[in-house]
């Protein structure tokens, strides 16, 4: 006899725990797997977040009903936070934790040469966004990586079969307007770092076209609808994805508990989600309802969302229907009787130590005996009455998925026998699963060596610093910058040769480039490189394999000739970060314009390699995706319910092309809003930082590379720039600084 009742083929339901009652009803409402964060360095410092004595608990918990629990350090680490960070990793280890959720590179190869059997997971925060990203972050140590929220069907499908590694998706949840991992504003403007987990979410505030004089339609351009994937659910397990994550950890319990309700009946049963459903979703939290734009590649006006106070008033009443104080078993169990005249009565139990993915998973079983079975004089037991008696599990973390049923002919067994043993097969079940956990745990917890980084053999001091640009249009370049500039930045769709007694001229590959795009992106970096380009400045996990496989297209120009720099984008914070991608062939680095004067200086005089700073220019605050400029010059061929293809803005694209957009806030500042190849939006700082007349700060913080960034400026702007930088003086306007 056979009971199926669960399959196995099925993606990880990875949800929400902000707090220990948040645990309890994501387990409760059937998720695989929960992520939390730590007292420290996690992306949701403000959220209920757990520490050693709490993360212990909600790990046993999880455990006891067969879901993993991965622990969040998916922030930017200081120098000074190493061994603080660390420290986070081996008392996750010896919790019992399933995984790490890893934003910062180094941080994370330093973890996984101490606890080399500890999964890490690549954070969203780490901006993976294609197959490359995936190749790369294999190599590192990583055996899964969250792709990037914008990333289509299409895309999610090819990063499946060639990164190498596990996938995890956002399936639900509040979206971000910006690329994660690339987001300064909220730093920027209100010294609340998103990379630090203390976003203050400026993308939710109201903002309109520079120089709107009326009410504009669109008050709130940045704020996206939340995500929900619920009707792609058969597509999604079609696509092979690891994990499917709701996003959450500053929501109620309530929330959790609802949705993550919702989710599990419709990956158990294989199907999308009905009107019904979605309508109850909505209720849970929602703005203005879902939107699934980037995941169809159609993006439209009708991405933007905002809540209402009538909003709130339908999620506390559907919040008070969802219950979240009872655990509902959902680990499958294998049941094997025997019952057989003459020997004693056997019962098995085997359950795996968790319900879904394979890293760490395996059959634990138990097998307890009862009495010898006595022939019966008047009703024998049936197999039916088996079945009834070993399947009532309820109360437990267990619901039946196999049963195998021997049974001699004319056997009585009392139904007070059979509850007694199911009862002490459970227990004895669930110690042997304690056990087991508790033997991965110690091999977890063996350190095979310190982390530590080693003390540099370099020293910046004494170093003659240097000055290195980029600009968005060769035209934008006066003859001074030529001798001021020791490398020049373009653009890959503007780059063109240095002429003669012009600075060398390097290449920006661009910060995003998704799978889709790849084909276009390989094809203009060939011909750069066929046309002289040597200098190639990089800014995602992705781009080192890209580069490696163009250069192998192209076999007349040698490897070695190629010189690889890297971007202020990688958030370098901490020399472990710093050692690792000058490991991998980097010969320089821009440091995190996030590092304050006492952190840039701890981090440059560590190795003049890893001494790079911004010094000029208006920041980059987000990273698009979604177009902003149809929301801000909203025209007549652009209608709210039309979605628009990638790259088709309608007339506004005129706008985008030349430069020309800008937002400004309910302060009057304004942020220009340029155009990113191959088409996306990038919002720049309303002032530049400039430290033009700031000559001794910088040396003091051993500032060896000093960077300027030319986006909106004339030729003339350039050159006034220029002039105040050899005489060491202040612009003569509002500014920005590097943070004391």
């Amino acid at each position: 006899m056979s009971l199926t009742l669960h399959e196995s083929s099925l993606p990880e339901l990875l949800a929400p725990a902000g707090s220990p009652d948040a645990l309890y009803a994501a387990v409760g409402g059937g998720a695989d797997a929960v992520y939390l964060g730590g007292v420290h360095l996690n992306a949701r410092m403000n959220a209920h977040n757990f520490d050693k004595a709490t993360l212990e608990d909600g790990v046993r918990f999880a455990h006891k009903a067969g879901s993993r629990v991965y622990l969040t350090l998916n922030t930017m680490v200081y120098d000074r936070e190493i061994p603080e960070a660390l420290d986070a990793a081996y008392e996750a280890a010896e919790c019992g934790v399933d995984g790490l959720i890893v934003a910062d590179l180094g941080i994370a190869n330093a973890i996984h040469k101490v606890i080399p059997s500890l999964p890490l997971h690549a954070s969203t925060q780490a901006s993976a966004h294609n197959a490359y990203a995936g190749q790369a972050l294999a190599d590192w140590g990583f055996s899964r990586f969250v792709m990037a929220r914008e990333a289509s069907l299409e895309d999610i499908r090819h990063a499946v079969l060639h990164s190498g590694m596990e996938v995890e998706i956002f399936v639900h949840g509040a979206l971000c307007v910006s690329h994660s991992g690339q987001c300064l504003f909220s730093s920027v403007i209100g010294g609340r770092s998103g990379n630090r987990g203390l976003c203050a979410q400026p993308c939710r505030l109201p903002y309109c076209a520079e120089g709107c004089k009326s009410r504009p339609k669109n008050e709130y351009p940045l704020s996206l609808k939340d995500l929900s994937l619920a009707r792609h659910v058969p597509s999604l397990i079609d696509a092979g994805v690891a994990s499917l994550k709701i996003e959450g950890r500053m929501k109620s319990p309530a929330y959790v508990g609802g949705v993550v309700s919702v989710w599990r009946k419709l990956l158990d049963e294989r199907r999308a989600a009905t009107d019904e459903e979605m309508r109850h979703l909505s209720e849970l939290f929602s703005r203005d309802g879902f939107t699934d734009g980037y995941f169809n590649q159609c993006i439209s006006p009708d991405m933007l969302g905002m809540r209402n106070e009538e909003a709130k008033s339908v999620t506390a009443k559907a919040e008070k229907q969802v219950r979240t104080d009872k655990p509902v078993g959902h680990l499958p169990l294998d049941i094997s009787v025997t019952a057989k005249a003459g020997i004693p009565l056997s019962l098995t139990l085997s359950s795996s130590l968790y319900r879904q993915g394979a890293e760490g998973n395996r059959t634990v079983s138990a097998t307890v005996y009862g009495d010898t079975p006595e022939t019966a004089l008047n009703h024998p037991t049936d197999r039916d009455t088996l079945q009834k008696q070993l399947t009532r599990l309820g109360g437990s973390d267990y619901m039946p998925y196999k049963l195998g049923i021997t049974l001699d002919d004319g056997l009585m067994i009392p139904v007070s026998k059979l509850n007694a043993l199911r009862r002490a097969a459970v227990e004895a079940l669930d110690a042997a699963r304690a056990d087991a956990f508790s033997s991965l745990r110690s091999s977890r917890n063996a350190i095979s060596a310190a982390a530590q980084p080693a003390a540099s053999a370099h020293s910046p001091v004494g170093i003659s610093s240097y000055c290195t640009a980029r600009f968005r249009r060769p035209a934008q370049i006066p003859p001074e910058a030529e001798a001021f500039f020791r490398l020049i930045y373009l653009p890959l769709d503007t780059w063109k040769p240095a002429g003669e007694g012009q600075a060398e001229r390097g290449v920006i590959l661009p910060p995003v480039c998704f799978d889709r795009e790849v084909p276009e992106v390989k094809a203009a970096l060939a011909k750069v490189l066929q046309n002289g380009a040597r200098h190639l400045l990089l800014s995602n996990l992705g781009h080192l394999p890209l580069v490696e496989e163009v250069l192998q297209s192209i076999p007349n120009i040698p490897t070695e000739s190629i010189v690889l720099h890297g971007d202020f984008r990688y958030n370098v914070g901490n020399r472990l970060t710093s050692d690792l991608l000058l490991q991998k062939g980097f010969a320089d680095l821009l440091l995190s314009p996030e590092l304050a004067e006492p952190k840039l200086r701890d981090l440059c005089r560590t190795d003049p390699r890893a001494a790079g700073a911004v010094v000029y220019g208006r920041m980059p605050l987000m990273l698009l995706e979604k177009c902003l400029i149809t929301s801000l010059y909203p025209t007549g061929k652009i209608k709210k319910d039309q979605p628009l293809p990638f790259g088709k803005c309608g007339e506004a694209c005129a706008i985008c092309h030349k430069d020309q957009a800008a937002m400004t806030d309910r302060r009057g500042m304004t942020f220009p809003v340029l155009r990113e190849y191959p088409h996306r939006n990038l919002v720049v700082n309303s002032l530049p930082l400039c430290m033009t007349d700031k000559e001794d700060v910088l040396d003091r913080s051993c500032v060896v590379q000093r960077h300027y960034i030319f986006t909106t400026e004339s030729l003339s702007d350039v050159c006034h720039v220029l002039q105040a930088a050899k005489e060491h003086k202040p612009l003569g306007r509002d500014v920005r600084r590097i943070p004391k």
